[in-house]
């Protein structure tokens, strides 16, 4: 434990530092209490209790310690929100590898109703995830009014009102867009700065890589050996 640490402790616990300083042997730093105890707090993280009070002291250590321990217990991230639209081959090849690297991939269509609208069950989903996975794939076509020759490819409607629904939830380091790249596909937005990983036919193998990055930099920890 630091000695900025102990000071804040004692501080908390209402105990006055006396006086501070350096260690004989320049191996810590050494705290004279007001309460008549002496704490050292060694370079190498570890504290010692001397002279009165002593009990008392070690009472407002173990709390402390406690306190720092369940802070560095990080929640184990597992839950991703996927978007998904007619293209059955690629969003199969996605579960697998969501599931493959550990990870429990929540597909709205395999998730119970529970008497729930379609916005109901998509708000409840997207809240239990911390990362979402949008599968941008070729399933309509679309041009400006009186523009038939700029006719394109572009993603259902409900994968856009869903993304646009993950960006708002997650914000958008944490939602990556798989895009399935061929002529006239157009991107769901033109929002600079979105995560697009594009592929063509194998999802795992095109895309895989750079999303399993992209999410262990959002604090998952995946198994490299399931890539």
């Amino acid at each position: 434990m630091k000695t900025s640490e102990l000071k804040e402790l004692f501080q908390s616990a209402g105990i006055e530092i006396k006086s501070e300083g350096r260690l004989p042997n320049d191996t810590g730093d050494q705290l004279r209490l007001t309460n008549g105890a002496i704490v050292n707090a060694f370079d190498n993280g570890t504290v010692s209790v001397q002279g009165k009070n002593k009990a008392e002291v070690e009472s407002v250590l173990g709390k402390g310690e406690r306190v720092a321990a369940k802070a560095a217990v990080r929640p184990v991230k597992r839950k991703v929100f996927v978007v998904y639209g007619h293209d059955q081959t690629s969003r199969t090849q996605l579960e697998a590898m969501l599931r493959r690297w550990g990870l429990e991939p929540l597909i709205l269509d395999q998730l119970p109703t529970e008497g729930q609208t379609v916005i109901e069950k998509l708000e409840g989903a997207m809240a239990e995830a911390s990362f979402g996975v949008v599968l941008a794939t070729p399933d309509d076509e679309g041009y400006r009014a009186n523009h038939a020759d700029e006719k394109a490819y572009r993603a259902r409607q409900n994968v856009v009102l869903e993304l646009g629904m993950l960006l708002t939830k997650l914000g958008r380091q944490n939602v990556a867009i798989l895009l399935k790249t061929q002529e006239n596909m157009e991107r769901p937005s033109d929002i600079q700065g979105l995560i697009y990983i594009p592929f063509k036919d194998d999802l795992a193998k095109e895309a895989g890589l750079t999303l399993a990055k992209t999410m262990a930099a959002r604090g998952y920890e995946l198994d490299i050996k399931r890539l």
